[in-house]
Parts: C-alpha cells; structure tokens; sequence
C-alpha cells in the first residue's frame, strides 16, 4: 500500500511539474533554467522605471527568452565568467500588453513622475518621434534582451555612462562625451555579444536581438508568472 502511495505520489508530481514547465509557448523557456546564476533585476517588475509603477503584465521577476537566444546567452555567460564578469538583465521577453502600458503612459502628458531621472531633457510627445517608445516591440517577439555587464565579486554594474532607460542621446552607441573606460565597457558589451549573434540597436547601448530570432513577424502576449 505504501509503494502505492509513493507511486501514485510521485506520478502526481511529475504532473504538476509537466504543468509548470508547459505554462510557456513552444519555443520558450525560463533563462535561469539555463544559467542559474545570471543577475535578474527586471526594471518593470518594480516602480524603479521610466513609468514610476509596476508595469501590466509583469508578475515575476523572471527572464523569459526564446530557447534560441538563451543558449546564445549562455555561451556569453561561460565567456565573461573566465574574467570574473558576468550579465546582468534589465528586460528580456514582454509581453505586449506591456507595451500597451508604455504607450497609454506616453500619451498622458501630464504624468511627469520619473521624469528628472530618465528623460530630463526629452519632452513625452516626442518619446515615439525619437525612438524610444513604439507601438510594437523587439521584446514581445521573444529574441531581444535588455542588458549589461558586472562585476561578479561586488555584483557592481560596470560603468556605461548612462544608466539604463535613459532616454537621451548618450544612450546611443555613437555617443562620444563618456570617459574612455565608459566607451571600452560599452565595446566589451557590444563584442561580446555580437561574437554570439546578437545585433545592437543604435539608440540604446544595452538593447540587443538575436540575428536569427525564431519568431521574427510575431508578437507574443502571455505574462511573466
């Protein structure tokens, strides 16, 4: 009777964890089921964002990539580790009711909250006009991340010269009035990344998507859980 019970115990759990391991579309999967130890802080989950409130959507402090994109990241992880350096993640997958959020945000003028710490000198009307904010996003097609590097012995975010989400022209890639340490961590980033098959978008100096991304006409809109 006992070994009945641990077997049927055991069957139920296998399930369950079926279950949780099915909650995302074919193609995706959980980064940290792949690097364990990769830093996770994703912006939208907390008020810490340009919108100054969790963003819709987001119900987890979980990275979700494609399969694809994650493996990639992976080999980026095991490179930087060998020098004592690491990724941290800001946004990786998003789904598009996030989206959604940002442009409902962009388009109330008067809600000005974050304003002095990410867009100091950019009025909302032109968030869209210059870039930043689009209707559709890289992000909900599965393949772009959002990111930088630290140092793994104080977990201190190496320098950029801007922090991230800033919404300014020395955010771009071409931007020259950093310091040279700044611009050598932006190329270490870029590099690296690049050398796995990644691509840079101009405007934002830790935004990336995978050259080869599986799913590249379409928008996803499942949530972090």
């Amino acid at each position: 009777m006992k070994h009945l019970l641990l077997t049927l115990f055991l069957i139920l759990n296998l399930i369950v964890y079926g279950q949780k391991k099915s909650t995302l579309p074919e193609g995706f999967v959980y980064v940290t089921d792949y690097i364990p130890h990769i830093a996770v802080e994703l912006r939208y989950y907390t008020t810490h964002n340009f919108v100054g409130k969790r963003v819709d959507g987001y119900n987890a402090n979980k990275v979700i990539l494609t399969k694809r994109a994650t493996q990639a990241l992976q080999k980026i992880e095991n490179e930087l580790n060998k020098e004592g350096l690491g990724l941290k993640v800001f946004d990786a997958y998003r789904p598009q009711t996030a989206v959604n959020h940002f442009k409902r945000w962009a388009q109330d003028i008067k809600d000005t909250l974050m304003r002095q710490e990410f867009y100091p000198r950019v009025d909302k009307r032109d968030l869209f006009k210059k870039g930043f904010i689009a209707s559709k996003s890289g992000h909900s097609r599965g393949s772009t991340i959002d990111l930088t590097i630290i140092d793994l012995e104080n977990k201190k975010e190496l320098d950029m010269g801007a922090p991230f989400d800033f919404f300014g022209e020395e955010s771009g890639h071409d931007y020259q009035k950093i310091t040279t340490t700044q611009k050598q961590n932006r190329i270490k980033l870029k590099k690296i990344m690049e050398k796995y098959g990644f691509r840079a978008y101009s405007k934002e100096w830790w935004h990336y998507t995978l050259n080869n991304e599986p799913f590249k006409d379409k928008y996803f809109d499942f949530k972090i859980n």
